[in-house]
C-alpha cells in the first residue's frame, strides 16, 4: 500500500522505515531536505514541496502528518487539504488535542476528505518493537488503512494472551484499535499519556526515597546505602511493579547511577494537562495524575533526584532531550 509521510523527525522517519520494511511504498516530505534525502536512499520516494508530495500520491491518496502538535499540525493539515480531493485520507499521527480532531474532521468532511486521528505510542523504540496505535475516524476509512496499521503495530509477539481474550476477537491483541469516531484515538492516547505521567512519578519518588535512605538526618541504625541501579534490576525480575518503564529506568541507572547528566527539568508535552482538563469536565477525581503533572511544573524550579529520573525515563523511551534551565 502507498502512504505519504509529512514530518520525518524521530517518529515519522522510523514509521516510514517500518513501512518500507513491510513492503509498502512511501512518499516523504519534510521542511529539512536532508531528512528527505536520507529516507530516499532507503527506498522512499522523495518530494521537495507539498505540491510535489501530493502529485506523487495515487488516488485515493493517504497522507500521514507527523509534525509537532498545535499550529504546525493545523497549518500542515489545512495546506494539505487544499491540495487533496474527495475520498483522500489525511491522518494526524501526532499528539493533537482531541477536540481539534473533531473540528478538523467536520471541516474536511464538507469536501468529502476523510480524517483519521492515530494516537501513536512507541517512541524511538517503535521501529523494532512496533507501535501501539489508538485510532479515531469513520469505519470505512480505518478499514482502508488496515494494511498500514497491521504493519506498524507489534502483532501478537511473545506477550502471553489474556485469559479468555481469544473469545473476544478484534485487533487489540495485535496492538492497534479503532477506538471510535474522530478524536477518539487521540482521546485514548491523551489518557494513556496522563497515566504515563503517574507511573513515571511513582517510580521517580520511590527511587528518590531509596537514594535518600543514607541521609545524615536519619539515626545511624536506619541508614542504608542502596545501590539503586541494582534495586531497579532486581525489581525487573518477577516483581509486581515490573514494566517497560522500569526496564528503561534500569537502563538509565546502569548508565549513570547518579543521573549526573540530567538537571531534573521535566517538560510536559500537553497530554497530561488535557487529561486533567477532561477529568474536570467529567467530574472524575484524578488525584495521582494531577499531582504528577504539578510535580513536573515544580521541577522547573527545584531539581530532585526524582525529577532527574523523570528526565532520564523521557530520554530513554522517547529520545526527549531536556530543555535548558530557564529555557
Amino acid at each position: 500500500m502507498q502512504l505519504g509521510m509529512i514530518g520525518l523527525g524521530r517518529m515519522g522517519a522510523n514509521i516510514v522505515r517500518r513501512l518500507l520494511r513491510g513492503g509498502h511504498e512511501c512518499v516523504v516530505f519534510d521542511v529539512n531536505p536532508d531528512h528527505v534525502g536520507a529516507l530516499a536512499q532507503e527506498g522512499a520516494t522523495a518530494a521537495m514541496s507539498l505540491d510535489e508530495f501530493v502529485r506523487a500520491l495515487t488516488r485515493p491518496r493517504v497522507a500521514w502528518v507527523m509534525v509537532p502538535a498545535g499550529d504546525p499540525t493545523e497549518q500542515t493539515i489545512m495546506a494539505l487539504s487544499q491540495r487533496m480531493d474527495a475520498d483522500d485520507i489525511i491522518i494526524d499521527g501526532g499528539n493533537s488535542y482531541y477536540k481539534d480532531d473533531v473540528r478538523r474532521a467536520r471541516a474536511l468532511k464538507e469536501r468529502d476528505i476523510q480524517y483519521v486521528d492515530v494516537g501513536t505510542s512507541g517512541g524511538v523504540w517503535g521501529l523494532e518493537r512496533g507501535y501501539c496505535l489508538m485510532i479515531g475516524g469513520e469505519a470505512h476509512a480505518v478499514a482502508h488503512l488496515e494494511p498500514i496499521f497491521k504493519t506498524l503495530a507489534p502483532g501478537l509477539g511473545d506477550i502471553p494472551r489474556t485469559p479468555g481474550r481469544e473469545k473476544l476477537g478484534g485487533t487489540a491483541e495485535d496492538g492497534y484499535l479503532h477506538c471510535g469516531p474522530a478524536g477518539a484515538g487521540h482521546f485514548v492516547k491523551m489518557v494513556h499519556n496522563g497515566i504515563e505521567y503517574g507511573l513515571m512519578q511513582a517510580y521517580a519518588e520511590g527511587f528518590d526515597i531509596l537514594r535518600n535512605a543514607i541521609s545524615q538526618d536519619l539515626p545511624e541504625e536506619y541508614r542504608y546505602n542502596f545501590n539503586v541501579a541494582d534495586v531497579a534490576e532486581v525489581w525487573r525480575r518477577g516483581s509486581v511493579v515490573s514494566s517497560w518503564l522500569l526496564d528503561l529506568t534500569a537502563m538509565a541507572l546502569a548508565e549513570d547511577p547518579t543521573l549526573s547528566n540530567y538537571t531534573g527539568f521535566v517538560q510536559d508535552s500537553g497530554e497530561g494537562r488535557w487529561t486533567i482538563m477532561a477529568a474536570i469536565e467529567e467530574a472524575v477525581p484524578a488525584d495521582v495524575l494531577s499531582a504528577s503533572l504539578y510535580a513536573r511544573f515544580r521541577s522547573r524550579r527545584a531539581h530532585t533526584f526524582a525529577e532527574k529520573l523523570l528526565s532520564a525515563m523521557r530520554q530513554q523511551f522517547g529520545g526527549h532531550t531536556e530543555r535548558p534551565t530557564g529555557g
